[in-house]
């Protein structure tokens, strides 16, 4: 199949362009000028210049195109620079459907998140959940996935953890460190987006994409040092009370590692039952352990 992938430079589309390629299919990658070198130097893939916030800039982007998967999406909004959840989630979809609409292709996989739903608390979940209600409304042949916590090598939350414990004798948590997630890895991940291109059944459906087992932040930082080779990981543990504030107060400043809005998805949870995803695709989803051990012994 010739498939287009818009979010194709960063870590999760990596990985897909990697096993699109894999699978002998052929790719055209949205990049915004400039951003060329961010793609895979390895792999043949197509590029057309543009941007999903612009809809000038799609048109007769997907002539040839059997199907497009869209990965675009923020965890942090930068309004400053026009860069808003409204804008990069809900906008950057709807220019997606209508071109997609416009010119003829039929197949479309969104990615959206964990969490996602109605009455969200959260301004990141609200537009997901919007994004994906364009999603449902459209006459496209759709299929969304919404993925827990996703971990690789390279990957952003990998390489905090890692050098946190490199770089410090404690490891600050917020709280008491028991809030719950099921962190999955970026292959498995992958694998159902490239799985679901040729599954017709996946049509019209929504997957939770988590790993195999439920862990608390603490178990899981545990896990990172077993990883990494450490005997034990210390932590230290901030109070919810003090933090809140003071990440209210601070979380304008660019470089300020976190937001109210993160913190309040942090403290929820981030855990689902990955049984219909893994069944449909075929899936295994990989133990934390494993991946984690893959991770660092390649490092």
């Amino acid at each position: 199949m010739k498939v287009f992938v818009t979010g194709a430079t960063g870590f999760v589309g990596h990985e897909i362009l990697r096993q699109l390629s894999a699978a002998g299919h052929s790719v055209r990658a949205l990049v915004r000028p400039g951003s060329e070198k961010k793609l895979p130097q390895d792999q043949q893939i197509k590029i057309h210049h543009g941007d999903a916030c612009d809809p000038e800039t799609l048109e007769e982007a997907f002539e040839g195109c059997d199907a497009i998967i869209h990965l675009v999406g923020i965890i942090r909004e930068f309004p400053a620079k026009e860069i808003t959840f409204q804008k990069l989630h809900v906008e950057a979809t709807r220019n997606l459907l209508a071109a997609a609409a416009a010119q003829g292709v039929k197949r479309y996989l969104q990615m959206s998140a964990n969490g996602t739903r109605e009455g969200a608390t959260t301004p990141y979940h609200q537009t997901k959940w919007e994004a994906e209600q364009a999603v449902c409304a459209s006459a496209l042949d759709w299929t969304i996935f919404r993925p827990s916590l996703i971990y690789g090598a390279g990957g952003e939350f990998v390489t905090m953890i890692s050098d946190l414990m490199r770089k410090f004798p404690m490891v600050p948590v917020i709280g008491d460190g028991q809030y719950r997630m099921s962190p999955v890895a970026v292959e498995d991940v992958a694998a159902g987006f490239v799985s679901a291109l040729q599954t017709p059944g996946s049509i019209g459906q929504i997957y939770h994409c988590c790993g195999p087992e439920d862990v608390s932040y603490d178990q899981l930082l545990d896990s990172f040092g077993q990883a990494m080779g450490k005997d034990h990981v210390r932590k230290i543990h901030q109070p919810l009370a003090l933090m809140k504030p003071a990440i209210a107060l601070m979380e304008s400043v660019p470089a300020f590692p976190i937001t109210s809005g993160q913190l309040t998805m942090l403290l929820e949870g981030n855990v689902c039952d990955p049984g219909k995803w893994s069944a449909a695709f075929g899936i295994t989803p990989t133990p934390l352990a494993e991946g984690l051990q893959r991770i660092f012994n390649k490092a």
